[in-house]
């Protein structure tokens, strides 16, 4: 999904208070799928919700969007480590990535809804309920799936080289 300037700019315009959080920064160091860390997966739905947006013309509210996007797995640890606190993570991980977001950024109700929701439908009770929230949790799946096919792929390439 390629970006114009003009989206990238937005992107970095709207994200540059967020990109350099010191806690963002730890995001670097937590694998999420595959090679792929939880930072790179952030900034990969970010990218994608801004694509999907402007090219289906869904009209959503492009700020909202793109910090929950951005946001959307800000929960702090390797969900991959046999951590007793880490099981069900797909469960749990949307109200810890919620309450960073709150401490760290202060993020108002609608942003909140849209981190807490991504996981749907496996957090079943938590039904996007907003245009944005649809986008963030559609493109959360999407882009998990091509990070973790891609990497099966690379990995099985790389095998016997």
């Amino acid at each position: 999904m390629t970006l114009s300037t003009e989206e990238e700019q937005m992107i970095e315009d709207i994200l540059r208070a967020y990109q350099n959080n010191e806690n963002i920064q730890q995001l670097k160091h937590y694998v999420h799928h595959g090679a792929v860390t939880t930072y790179e997966h952030c900034v990969h739905v970010t990218r994608a919700s801004c694509w999907i947006n402007r090219r289906l013309h869904l009209n959503a509210d492009e700020e909202v969007l793109l910090i929950s996007a951005f946001l959307h797995d800000f929960y702090l640890y390797d969900w991959h480590k046999g951590d007793a606190s880490h099981r069900l993570h797909g469960f749990f991980h949307p109200d810890v990535a919620c309450r960073n977001a709150i401490q760290n950024f202060q993020i108002g109700e609608k942003e909140q809804a849209i981190i807490r929701s991504h996981m749907w439908p496996l957090t079943f009770l938590r039904l996007p309920m907003s245009r944005e929230a649809w986008i963030v949790c559609i493109t959360d799946k999407y882009c998990s799936i091509v990070e973790s096919v891609l990497q099966r792929r690379e990995t099985k390439n790389n095998v016997g080289k």
